[in-house]
């Protein structure tokens, strides 16, 4: 899948999988553009570049931000041309008994979940629209947004991420005869380098988990890149709308 000569905009691309995933886009020959509050995204930007030789920047941003987020955008089609593949992985959780969430731990994850993937996918389509090009979106949403995780409690983050399969699905009709495609890929438990410092912390709750997975064993992140550059790529031309879940069985049971 040659993604040679596109251009990738990754939020939440800093750690996690929104590094690995960015690492998945770079391997296929995409110049890759990192967004992250973080400001270790300089760094994470680097380092990709020097290991896949592409090209690569990074904008340190805050995607519940509208206007932020539209000059990350800028910043980036000046430097690396029109992004034509986004990828969304900017998101945090809440676990809490929903009776003693607070308004603003309640407001801060549907903001950077649900606010900051819709801001993306503005600034991201004004410039597929105005230079008149296709492109493919794909929001990390979660499998927590079919069903309810046990015995953690967050409810606002599986309500969040409901949400954003539901935006994908939206999006995807109105974009559609413009030939913008976006799609939603729902994750179940997959290592990544904050679940591993839980998990570690906290070994009886992972072991229940990997004992509901029908594969007897947590994601990889490396098992989401395969998906992902199929839907950045042509292979998946006709497929938009979707919500693909990829969790080893989990929802199957």
């Amino acid at each position: 899948m040659d993604l040679t000569g596109q251009t990738v905009v990754v939020t939440g691309g800093a750690r996690g999988l929104g590094y690995s995933l960015a690492e998945a886009y770079a391997s296929a020959g995409a110049q890759v553009a990192l967004l992250d509050i973080l400001d270790s995204v300089d760094e994470s930007a680097s380092r990709l570049a020097t290991e896949f030789g592409v090209r690569t920047t990074a904008v340190t941003t805050d995607v519940t931000d509208q206007d932020a987020v539209e000059a990350a955008f800028e910043r980036v089609t000046n430097k690396l041309g029109v992004p034509t593949l986004l990828l969304t992985a900017a998101g945090i959780t809440v676990w809490n008994d929903s009776v003693d969430v607070s308004a603003a731990e309640w407001r801060k994850v549907m903001s950077v979940n649900l606010d900051g993937t819709f801001f993306a996918a503005q600034s991201f389509a004004r410039r597929l629209l105005a230079s008149q090009q296709k492109g493919s979106a794909v929001f990390i949403s979660s499998m927590s947004g079919s069903i309810v995780n046990v015995p953690q409690f967050q409810a606002s983050y599986n309500a969040s991420k409901a949400a954003v399969a539901h935006l994908a699905k939206s999006l995807a009709v109105e974009w559609a005869p413009k030939g913008i495609r976006v799609n939603a890929i729902s994750p179940g438990y997959f290592l990544s380098d904050m679940t591993r410092q839980f998990t570690a912390e906290n070994p009886d709750l992972a072991r229940g988990w990997e004992e509901r997975i029908p594969m007897g064993r947590m994601g990889a992140p490396g098992d989401l890149h395969g998906l992902v550059l199929f839907l950045a790529s042509e292979a998946s031309a006709y497929m938009t709308g979707n919500d693909m879940l990829i969790d080893g069985g989990y929802t199957a049971i």
